[in-house]
């Protein structure tokens, strides 16, 4: 009886390691499939932005040999629209006298220094705002006002002010961005979920806990969204300032390369202007993917 007991026991056990290793092959197939499906549809992702890149390229190349094209042929007059040749050896000449680099670095600097003070004062603000209900109610209005305000408006007023140097154009950049960064964070800090406020003065946390442990950490990924617009905000400001009251940079050089007639400066500045913006954009943008992934 006992050896028959044994035998289905015997059996049983089989059946069973039987069906466990057709199930561990069934698994294995199955993440084989999945991972073949993975791999295929990130080679065709890949092949998706690489035909996107190409496309990108092709077309700017296109334009630069349409518009070379133009002004050789006479369609257009290379005095006034310049060319991309004439750009090129304009580049030339002020890359071997350093003119380019005197004027790239300082509306770098201003462009970069009004940008930190922007994401400084913008945090500080906030954060006092929603500490006080009373004064965000008293000065969300005139907040609102500021932010609409056209701010080349405000650009004659700091020179006359400050006076025609770096400090105005640093706060010409300041005004573009500074109050909708404020509105925005703040409007963050209100929409924060109001149970998370609660469960931490349910643990006998204070405001400076919410702050820091709710506050700041929830609303990170929206600043550096507004950080990537706002970039590109403080460099308007900065040019706007230049274009009123600097002696150096590259606004001051599109104003006077314009009233001179002299357009090969006016087009190389501008191109240089979108590859900073792209520069300083595509950092916020990588900091960003960053901070996802390690979030």
């Amino acid at each position: 009886m006992s050896e028959n007991n044994a035998g289905i026991k015997t059996r049983t056990d089989t059946r069973m390691m039987n069906a466990k290793e057709e199930n561990s092959a069934n698994t294995k197939e199955e993440s084989r499939v999945v991972s073949a499906s993975q791999q295929d549809y990130l080679r065709r992702l890949s092949q998706r932005r690489r035909r996107i890149l190409a496309g990108r390229i092709m077309l700017f190349v296109l334009f630069l040999l349409l518009w070379e094209m133009a002004v050789q042929l006479g369609w257009i007059d290379g005095f006034i629209f310049s060319s991309p040749s004439r750009v090129l050896r304009t580049f030339k000449s002020m890359w071997s006298d350093g003119s380019i680099f005197l004027h790239t670095g300082i509306t770098l600097t201003e462009t970069l220094l009004s940008f930190a003070l922007v994401v400084v004062i913008g945090v500080a603000v906030a954060v006092l705002l929603w500490c006080s209900s009373t004064l965000s109610e008293i000065l969300e209005p005139y907040l609102v006002v500021l932010n609409s305000l056209p701010k080349s408006a405000l650009a004659p007023l700091l020179i006359v002010w400050i006076g025609a140097n770096m400090k105005s154009i640093i706060v010409a950049g300041i005004s573009v961005a500074i109050f909708g960064t404020i509105l925005n964070l703040y409007t963050a800090f209100e929409g924060i979920d109001a149970d998370k406020i609660k469960l931490i003065y349910t643990l006998q946390g204070s405001k400076k806990d919410v702050l820091f442990r709710v506050i700041l950490p929830g609303t990170l990924p929206l600043l550096i969204s507004i950080m990537k617009v706002n970039i590109g905000l403080c460099l308007v400001g900065v040019v706007i300032g230049e274009f009123i009251g600097a002696r150096q940079g590259l606004g001051y050089l599109i104003i006077y390369g314009s009233q001179v007639f002299k357009l090969d400066w006016v087009i190389l500045s501008i191109v240089i202007l979108c590859g900073i913006a792209i520069l300083l954009y595509g950092f916020l943008s990588l900091l960003e993917k960053r901070f996802s992934s390690l979030s």
